[in-house]
């Protein structure tokens, strides 16, 4: 059973939360303070976090910079309707997803499952080796969803791997934005949605520049992503 991590200092909507999650299938803990939230989320015992981004003394981003520095656990995070700043600061610093508060139960849930699916932290059964996916010096054993750049260990978050996973199948093609959201998170994108983008800047990060300066994911304004395989 997977357990869901809820951090946050409204204590009537977390308990209402953790109820319906539970409902659903779920394990469910609940803390009130950002500081702790950290402490719990490093434990090794959630799959998954549901973290405010308003909470007073250590703020959700905050406390999500202090997981992403030792863990990559799923982070999911709950911002101010309309607050795309919020959102935008949040994805950069590594959040798997967003919901925008006031958010109804089912919702929240259809988001945690929708993770859960794309990151499985459980160990792999022994059996045949997991299918390893290669574009160039890019290696992605989809399997364990393990990922390495140029022969070294690569770290990446459960949503930056599903949209290296896409644009690696497709490596050498551009792939439209619409694209890249069905085929990692399994929806249509939304209108003025930069999830995409913002994750893609993270990737480009971790792989660094080609010989010529250029990034290895090529951008074309208004239609999407290519990766380059040299």
């Amino acid at each position: 059973m997977h357990k869901v991590l809820i951090v946050d200092d409204d204590v009537e909507l977390t308990a209402m939360l953790s109820r319906y999650i539970r409902r659903e299938g779920f394990d469910t803990h609940g803390v009130h303070r950002g500081e702790i939230g950290v402490a719990e989320a490093l434990t090794g015992q959630y799959s998954i976090v549901v973290m405010d981004i308003m909470m007073p003394n250590l703020s959700g981003t905050e406390a999500l910079r202090r997981i992403r520095a030792s863990s990559n656990i799923p982070v999911l995070m709950l911002t101010a309707r309309g607050d795309n700043v919020d959102r935008i600061v949040g994805l950069d610093m590594g959040a798997d997803d967003y919901v925008p508060k006031p958010c109804t139960p089912g919702e929240l849930v259809a988001r945690i499952r929708a993770i859960l699916r794309r990151v499985d932290s459980r160990d792999v059964p022994s059996g045949p080796a997991p299918k390893l996916l290669q574009a160039g010096e890019l290696r992605l054993w989809t399997g364990t969803r393990r990922a390495s750049w140029q022969g070294q260990e690569l770290e990446l978050t459960g949503t930056e791997f599903s949209l290296l996973e896409v644009l690696a199948r497709h490596s050498g093609s551009l792939v439209s934005k619409q694209e890249i959201s069905q085929q990692a998170f399994g929806k249509p994108l939304e209108p003025y949605d930069r999830r995409i983008d913002v994750h893609i800047s993270s990737i480009r990060q971790k792989l660094g520049l080609r010989a010529d300066g250029q990034s290895w994911i090529h951008s074309v304004r208004g239609r999407g992503y290519q990766l380059l395989e040299d």
